[in-house]
């Protein structure tokens, strides 16, 4: 009997989960920090007052702070005591640093596994990554998180304490959670009206767009940026079209807010000039895919709406915080309708060449997106009473893990609000997870078809 034993626990000891591809381990790993943080909140110390959170509002909150998305169904700094905020901030950390560092490792993988010509190419468009340097990565991800979040708390901190007469702890508190929940595109905040209440101050609204930028734009891009800055001709193409891509969006989208809410009252039409570029600005940021608000985002219009709507669906950089299906896939697949349209074969793109595999990823992420957007929304809008366009920003705020919300949220009946917990999950997990899979699945069979060509449009 005793050898019996001895052989099974054996075996349990000798146990290990069965990953066939990188993917199942990334959607494996949130999965159980998602599990774990909804544990935690469940408890009742996790809560504000008596009892505990119902199990579908402790997994609601913990798949956003996982997943750094920022749609909540209960007000943060009212519902969730120091404990439970503590347990949505670890969250958000272990989530956005795990996001980092799983896309960057996916990207080495993806080299590891091409052929030697791919390789070799690869190896020169993602120089910031060097070919199964797993340690440097962890370690470099590591780094650049803490000197982003530790500048933003300590700029958080000193105005917080100076202008608005927080106390010490107080301030520091609200800096160091508000500069992660920043850097990892979280958008959760301890304001019950994220914040509003600092309209009118840039020393808090941009320091936190700066961090929010800077997780966005990913750590490849990050890396090559710290060693190359001064020398753009040496940056690789993923950079380029990269930081290209997010200041294109900046300007263009603080441009569309300015235009689009200049004369509401009842939002930037009553601020100063100052004001109103400053929140234009914040809130072309936001959706990139960060969810904090300085104006309320109800009262907006609804071509604000829409607009918003584009941005949040194409995001921020790729192996970042951000969500979205990438800048990287918008900018490329704008050349390639460029390309169509010159009646060009070859794509190219600052002087490269892009190969053909690239381009039909970036369709095929794209177009699955576009159905991971209708279809919620269908089902949503024909089980509700809730306006269409709402459900809309609801669902693409979700899906591309920004937490911008009209103010449904919570009052969406259950089963809604489980929709959008999946979309969450597969928002933040999907374009990369499937990204790496049609990058790993390279195999070409040994015959040809013959050619057919299918009358378009």
């Amino acid at each position: 009997m005793g050898n019996a034993v001895r052989r099974g626990l054996g075996r349990i000891a000798r146990w290990r989960p069965h990953f066939t591809h990188p993917a199942q381990l990334v959607v494996a790993g949130f999965a159980t920090a998602i599990a774990v943080g909804t544990v935690l909140l469940s408890l009742p110390v996790a809560r504000e007052g008596p009892g505990s959170a119902s199990f579908l509002e402790a997994l609601f909150t913990a798949t956003s702070g996982v997943c750094v998305t920022g749609l909540i169904v209960v007000d943060t700094p009212v519902y969730w005591s120091t404990f439970g905020e503590v347990v949505i901030l670890g969250l958000i950390q272990v989530g956005g640093f795990g996001l980092m560092t799983m896309a960057s490792l996916l990207v080495i993988l993806v080299s590891r596994r091409l052929g030697l010509r791919s390789r070799l190419s690869t190896a020169a468009e993602t120089k910031s990554l060097g070919l199964g340097d797993v340690r440097r990565v962890v370690f470099g991800v590591a780094k650049v998180s803490i000197v982003f979040e530790a500048a933003t708390a300590i700029l958080l901190t000193a105005r917080l304490m100076i202008g608005y007469d927080e106390p010490f702890g107080r301030a520091t508190y609200l800096g160091v959670f508000h500069a992660i929940s920043a850097f990892n595109n979280a958008g959760f905040s301890l304001y019950v009206d994220s914040l509003v209440g600092f309209v009118d101050d840039p020393w808090i609204l941009l320091p936190i767009a700066i961090a929010v930028i800077c997780g966005g734009i990913g750590f490849p891009v990050m890396l090559e940026l710290r060693r190359e800055l001064r020398r753009p001709g040496r940056w690789s193409l993923h950079t380029k079209m990269t930081v290209w891509a997010t200041a294109l969006l900046l300007v263009g989208g603080t441009g569309f807010m300015l235009l689009s809410e200049w004369g509401n009252e009842r939002t930037l039409g009553s601020l100063s000039l100052p004001s109103k570029v400053t929140n234009g600005f914040f809130h072309a940021v936001m959706p990139r895919t960060a969810g904090f608000n300085s104006l309320h985002v109800d009262e907006m219009t609804e071509g604000t709406w829409l607009g918003t709507d584009v941005l949040m669906f194409i995001g921020g950089g790729s192996a970042g915080t951000a969500g979205g299906i990438k800048v990287t896939t918008f900018f490329l697949l704008f050349f390639v309708l460029l390309a169509e349209v010159r009646g060009r074969r070859a794509v190219n793109v600052f002087d490269r060449q892009v190969d053909s595999r690239a381009q039909r990823q970036a369709l095929t992420v794209a177009l699955l997106s576009v159905a991971a957007v209708v279809i919620p929304t269908i089902i949503i809008v024909e089980t509700t009473d809730v306006p269409t366009d709402q459900v809309l920003f609801e669902v693409v705020s979700a899906f591309s893990t920004v937490g911008l919300s009209t103010g449904i949220t919570a009052d969406l009946p259950s089963g809604a609000q489980a929709l959008i917990v999946m979309l969450m999950f597969i928002g933040r997990l999907g374009p990369i997870t499937f990204a790496s899979a049609l990058a790993l699945r390279q195999q070409e069979p040994l015959y040809q078809l013959p050619e057919a060509r299918p009358i378009i449009g």
